[in-house]
This record gives C-alpha cells, structure tokens and sequence, in this order.
C-alpha cells in the first residue's frame, strides 16, 4: 500500500495519521500585533475528498465557533479518510470586536474572490479562497442572523445542484431553503472553483444556542460519513426528512414602535395569519402583522423595538404546512434526546 503524501498548509506539512492547527499570516495590526488565519488539519491516513469547515466569517456568528469545537472533540475523526480543514474564526478582526464586519466596515461574505493587493476584507478573502476553500471538495459554511435576529436551524443550497440537494438532505437540518448565489459571497466563488459548500443557518449573532449547536455538529457529520470520511458510530440519522421552501420573504414593519410576536421560529402558519403586531408607545395605533402565505417561520427579529420597515419574520412557503410542521415537531424531539458530543454544558 502507497503511502499518502504530506498535507502542505502554508509552510506546514501535515503527515498521514495526524493533525496540526497551522497559523497562516494575514496581516499586522495598527499595534503590531500580527493576524493570522488559524486552521486546524486533520490528514487521514486513507484516502479520501478534502472537507472544510468554516466558521465566524462574520465575526459576530459564535455559534459555528462552539460547532467547530465541539466536532473537533468527536471521537471518530481518529479513523478519518481524506482531509479536514477546519477554520474556526476566519474573521478574527470581528470576532475580537464582537463585530460582524472588518474594521474597513466591509462585509467579507461580499469580499469573495479579494486580492492580494486589494482592501483588508479583499486580502482576507483572497487568502482563505486559496489557502483553504479551493484545495477541497466540499465544505460547510457556518453562519447565524445578524444581531437582534435569530434562525431556524437551516442549510441553503442553490438551485440547478443536484449533489449538494442531496447533501442538503443528508446533513438534515428542519429546513433546506434554495436561494441564489450572491455576487462576492464564498458559496458563489466556491460554485466557480466546482467546491460543494453548504450554507448553515442558525442561532442569532453573540447568542448560544444548545439546539442549533446540536444541529449544526450533527449534520456536518452525517455529511462526513456519507462521504464515507468518518466511521458511523456515535453519528445518528435524522428522525424526519428536512422540509424543503422553495422560497422566502420577510415579513416588514409597517410603522415605527414596539414588536409584539405571536408567533415563533419554526412554527407553522397560514395566509392572512396574525403573526405580530406593532403598536406605538401610548397604545394608541396598532398594526397587524400577517403572513403573506402558508409556510414555515424560519427568522425572526428578537429586539421589540422596529422602525418602519424593519425585518419582523421571515417566511419560508411549503407545499403542505402540516407534513412540514410534524417533521419539524420530530426533528426537535430528537434534537433535545440526542447527547452531547462532549462533557460540556454551556447553556
């Protein structure tokens, strides 16, 4: 049997049968105090496709971060075929100023493919474009709504993919949302190179959240062992198949004052619903919110206090809102029964 050769990241090689994180140099701060772009390699002594895992390419998104913790703790990955990538800040400048941007005030989701000689965001995006996103095969993307929103546990792919609708269903999240590939972003650019990435979905900016937590390190499992990289043991199936929402439009603010929600994520609602209401201060007016069609809460402001116009609730439709209500109901029940990955309780 041929041995695999030495995984190269950086300036750092990797043996079959072990791992290292490797700090691959991104810049200097104002201090001098450098940056860098801290990925952990897992190199299979098989062979195997080259997976990453990204988390906190917007800095404010903890929960990939305690993901990425937590998978790397999971017993199996001792038997890995293949290679793993795992980045678990990739924005360090947000992360550390509890931020969803770079100090530039550029979005790095809107970076991609960047530069070498471009902007901070540009140089940042170029380097884990090359370094990490386009020696691989796949890969998951982690990501949570901004700060004073929150997520129903959901993975986004493409349309017109037929392999990652597939992996989509494996990974098996209550929710799989089709949603184009925006201009900038990393899924799009990894589409260009012919990398699979899945989009997760979950939580709220700055917040833990034990069930998406749980979701999020579950499925990227089951994506690992269908890809035969990981052993099944320990990795549970999904009790129910994911509701698929070809679809989605959020629910708007039609004046300024205080957010009354009726309604939660992942619950089930029709057209015309009352799902919310905003009234003023004095308790004079009052405007109903209502769902524009059956379908699923997949998003939903938790700050009470909107403007005109502001997002309230992000409606996903569905075909069947009470097949996609009983999947959802069983894909809870079995989030909260299954154990953790390690001894840790952080909520």
């Amino acid at each position: 049997m041929v041995k695999r050769a030495d995984f190269v990241l950086g300036e750092t090689s990797i043996a079959p049968g072990s791992r290292k994180t490797v700090n691959l140099p991104v810049s200097v701060m104002a201090d001098h105090t450098p940056v860098t772009l801290s990925a952990h390699v897992i190199h299979g002594k098989k062979d195997g496709p080259t997976f990453f895992v990204s988390a906190g390419v917007h800095g404010d998104e903890v929960i990939g971060v305690e993901i990425v913790r937590r998978l790397l703790g999971f017993d199996g990955l001792k038997n890995l075929r293949g290679t793993l990538i795992v980045v678990p800040i990739v924005n360090t400048y947000g992360f550390l100023m509890r931020s969803r941007y770079l100090p530039d005030r550029r979005d790095l989701n809107r970076s991609f493919p960047g530069s070498s000689k471009g902007s901070l965001a540009s140089r940042l995006a170029h380097i884990f474009l090359e370094e990490v996103v386009a020696r691989c095969d796949y890969g998951v993307d982690l990501h949570s709504a901004a700060i004073h929103r929150t997520n129903l546990p959901q993975v986004r792919v493409s349309e017109g993919r037929d392999g990652m609708m597939d992996l989509a269903h494996v990974f098996g999240a209550p929710v799989i949302l089709t949603s184009d590939l925006r201009e900038g972003s990393l899924r799009q650019c990894a589409a260009e190179r012919g990398v699979d990435v899945l989009l997760y979905e979950a939580g709220e900016g700055l917040r833990f959240d034990e069930i998406a937590v749980r979701a999020g390190v579950a499925g990227i499992l089951r994506v690992l062992r269908h890809l035969n990289m990981v052993p099944a043991k320990g990795i549970a199936k999904p009790k129910d198949a994911s509701v698929l929402c070809e679809g989605s439009k959020w629910v708007r603010s039609p004046a300024g004052g205080l957010l009354r929600s009726f309604k939660a994520e992942g619950d089930f609602v029709e057209e015309g619903e009352v799902i919310g209401a905003v009234s003023d201060p004095f308790g004079a007016e009052e405007s109903e919110l209502v769902a524009p069609f059956s379908g699923v809460i997949i998003g939903r402001a938790v700050l009470p206090v909107v403007n005109e116009g502001d997002a309230t609730f992000h409606v996903a439709a569905v075909k069947s809102t009470q097949a996609a209500e009983d999947a959802v109901e069983g894909w809870a029940t079995q989030m909260e029964r299954d154990p953790l990955f390690d001894e840790d309780e952080i909520i």
